[in-house]
């Protein structure tokens, strides 16, 4: 999904991805009474659209046919702005697909209502880290957003940009944490209310996975400072969505980071007792509109 999927690659085959194409055709336009068969059992081994969502990252990289099936072949809208839209645009990635394969691990997935969002580990010409976002209705993908940046080496705390917790509790919070999290992107990131912050970061716990900073509310502070002596910024104009499930809540954003490029900034945020404690992040520039592969928008 990033740019550099169009570079010259063995791929897929045009035959395979039309067989996935009439695949997923053929069963979005069963009949009624196909559909109907077997109602009660089907409604037991129906997947979770979380489960679904998990289920089409990983054929990226097993090659299964059925996950396509989750994706509506008639409305798929696409956020991604290296890939054209609609299915054709997925096809177009599965054909760019290096030597071996793409790679994706899921190693963190959410749920709120009738979206997923996850956090995964993948290799597309090179490891690199991601999240991504998929709307549902009816059961069915109807549109994709994402962010992805290079692996890099671990922080100065010794954190890498997947590792910590992956255990969901306080569903019952989830509310309240997103609440939170938004409030805080606001004050402290839109507003530049800096003394703020330990209002909603643990200062005693916090966990830092992004590439340049350590833990603590000292390695946070430390890294604006540099950034502030370096002539760089890092500018939240505007907050496009806040997902949550439990005590993970992700932030997705817009502005400009380094020498003012514009970004987009995904960061996903743990929560324990109405406070961050463990934060994770990627940083993707936003091309210039004449590069883009769809007219969706980033967001």
């Amino acid at each position: 999904m990033h740019s550099s999927l169009h570079s010259k690659q063995k791929g897929l085959t045009m035959k395979y991805f039309m067989t996935l194409l009439v695949v997923a055709v053929a069963l979005a336009s069963c009949s009624n009474k196909n559909i109907s068969q077997s109602t009660n059992s089907t409604k037991k081994m129906e997947l979770s659209l979380k489960e679904k969502a998990v289920a089409v990252l990983e054929s990226l990289e097993t090659g299964a046919k059925e996950p396509i099936a989750y994706i509506n072949p008639n409305k798929y809208i696409q956020h991604n702005l290296a890939v054209g839209d609609g299915l054709a645009g997925f096809g177009e990635v599965m054909q760019h697909q290096p030597e071996g394969g793409f790679k994706a691990k899921v190693i963190r997935a959410f749920e709120d209502g009738n979206y997923v969002f996850t956090h995964t580990e993948y290799d597309f010409f090179g490891p690199k880290v991601g999240f991504d976002i998929f709307r549902f209705e009816d059961g069915l993908i109807v549109e994709h957003w994402d962010n992805l940046a290079e692996i890099t080496p671990p922080n100065p705390s010794g954190r890498t940009q997947l590792d910590g917790a992956t255990t969901i509790s306080d569903v019952d919070q989830t509310a309240k944490n997103k609440e939170i999290v938004q409030s805080m992107i606001t004050d402290v990131f839109l507003n530049g209310k800096g003394e703020k912050t330990p209002e909603y970061i643990n200062p005693a716990k916090y966990i830092q996975h992004n590439s340049q900073v350590a833990d603590g509310l000292e390695g946070l502070g430390a890294a604006l400072k540099y950034f502030a002596e370096n002539g760089l910024v890092m500018e939240y104009d505007r907050v496009h969505m806040i997902l949550g499930e439990g005590n993970f809540v992700l932030s997705v954003s817009e502005g400009k980071f380094g020498k003012g490029d514009h970004v987009a900034y995904y960061d996903l945020f743990r929560l324990e007792d109405g406070k961050v404690v463990e934060h994770w992040d990627v940083i993707q520039p936003i091309p210039a509109k004449e590069e883009w592969k769809n007219d969706n928008g980033k967001f």
